[in-house]
């Protein structure tokens, strides 16, 4: 994040991006001891966001990378492919690499976004489209993006599908660590819709 974006962005936002960034990193590849330890630090209320990170705290206190590891694997690689696709493509048309990867690549050409060089999955996985939008509202790549801009990448790239694989992870049968982000996901994808929905900024 820009010194100047740290500044300047409103609480509001800092934390839409935390927890963008956290659902990036905790999507993009098994838990580290850190990682895990910094989940079991969270805590929740009794929302449904809240419970979900309550949950998920309770179960990173018992989890070792080493199961995480494999709870990860099963999910999401397996022998050929994991239980699931996480990817904005497979969700929308049954195939990987398709046009909703194609129409990606152009808005993040034009938002100045690009693939990481150590990173080789297709950019239509939920944790890139995670990391994304956290970068988008943070202004780590340049200004912040305004709500309008953000509603549309949301609408676009997030909205179709991000849910509906929210869902499937939080009732994946290979899913114990992972079933609470699954849940903190689902709900946290509600409320961003909900709130762009009535936002005014269109």
């Amino acid at each position: 994040m820009t010194q100047l974006a740290a500044t300047t962005l409103p609480e509001e936002d800092r934390l839409r991006a935390d927890l963008y960034n956290f659902m990036g990193l905790i999507l993009a590849g098994p838990p580290d001891q850190m990682l895990l330890d910094q989940c079991a630090a969270l805590s929740g209320d009794d929302s449904e966001l809240g419970q979900g990170f309550a949950a998920l705290s309770k179960l990173a206190s018992k989890t070792k990378p080493s199961g995480a590891e494999s709870e990860f694997n099963r999910l999401f690689i397996g022998l050929g492919r994991g239980e699931l696709l996480p990817y904005a493509s497979y969700y929308l048309t049954g195939f990987l690499n398709e046009k909703p990867l194609a129409a990606l690549r152009q808005d993040m050409v034009a938002r100045g976004l690009e693939r990481a060089a150590n990173v080789f999955e297709p950019e239509d996985n939920i944790a890139s489209l995670m990391e994304m939008m956290g970068a988008m509202i943070a202004g780590r790549f340049s200004t912040p993006a305004t709500l309008a801009q953000q509603k549309t990448f949301f609408n676009r790239h997030i909205a179709p599908w991000a849910a509906h694989f929210f869902t499937d992870l939080e009732g994946a049968k290979n899913s114990v660590f992972y079933a609470p982000v699954g849940k903190i996901g689902r709900a946290f994808m509600q409320i961003e819709a909900e709130a762009f929905r009535l936002s005014k900024d269109d």
